[in-house]
């Protein structure tokens, strides 16, 4: 059994005094004093004195070592112990092979395969636990905020096709809805009834009307014969008409003769 040893640095490699202080200054706000974390590299020693890691470069493995708490590039900060690994000597020079192939530099990414991410990997795979959540928090959160971002955009863009979509099919239902009701057998009474311009009328005029017959107040019957109610109304007027015309005559003569028989009484 070997220990298996977190190393932990500020990264100040920028090139820039100024921009190194102010990282190392806000490591020492946001985790120091807040407990957040901060801007870190990490690497792992277990079995010799050298510590192991990933960064990037344009050909070969990201994977390197070298001598525990002496890495050039950044400013050493902290160790910690993470337990202790069951594996041998040999079994963790097979996992670091192993790993080297499958973390190539070119597949650096700070916010998701960073080194944080490698000496998860590595502690995982040696059966220890893994990095405190601090280490690689800064770069968690700006991870998960891009792919918050991505997935807000997408259902967007997914929701702008539902309603385009959704507003197609109402659009060809409301002319389907305005053919049909001047469609059928017979030919439409106005060559303007297919119009936009009609159609948004008959729809106005189907709202507000309570979808009432327009102009000739048409009533179906059961048999599916339409009857004119204007004309049917005009037929039983010329009918009562009629009837009471052909009554006026006996009607007269009745009080003709009354009149008559009165007269004759009183002489």
């Amino acid at each position: 059994m070997a220990e298996v040893i977190l190393h932990i640095y500020d990264v100040t490699n920028s090139g820039s005094d100024k921009t190194n202080n102010t990282i190392v200054h806000i490591n020492k706000i946001f985790k120091d004093r807040i407990g957040l974390g901060g801007i870190f590299h990490s690497a792992i020693q277990v079995y010799g004195d050298d510590e192991w890691s990933f960064g990037f470069c344009e050909q070969g493995s990201g994977v390197f070592c070298c001598p525990s708490r002496k890495n050039p590039l950044y400013t050493y900060r902290e160790f910690m112990v993470l337990g202790r690994t069951n594996s041998s000597i040999f079994k963790v020079n097979q996992i670091l092979r192993e790993l080297s192939r499958e973390w190539p530099g070119t597949s650096y990414d700070l916010l998701s395969k960073n080194c944080n991410h490698f000496c998860d990997e590595l502690c995982k795979r040696l059966g220890v636990q893994k990095l405190p959540g601090w280490v690689n928090r800064f770069a968690n959160t700006g991870d998960a905020a891009i792919e918050m971002a991505e997935n807000t955009a997408l259902r967007f863009k997914q929701a702008k096709t539902e309603i385009v979509s959704a507003s197609k099919v109402a659009y060809r239902f409301l002319v389907g809805v305005t053919s049909g009701s001047t469609g059928g057998d017979n030919p439409p009474l106005n060559s303007n009834s297919g119009s936009p311009r009609f159609q948004s009328a008959w729809f106005k005029n189907l709202i507000t009307a309570g979808a009432k017959p327009s102009n000739s107040s048409e009533i179906e019957t059961q048999d599916g014969d339409v009857v004119l109610q204007h004309q049917w109304q005009h037929n039983s007027a010329h009918t009562l008409q009629q009837t009471c015309h052909n009554s006026e005559g006996p009607l007269r003569q009745s009080s003709h003769q009354l009149e008559q028989t009165l007269r004759h009484n009183s002489l």
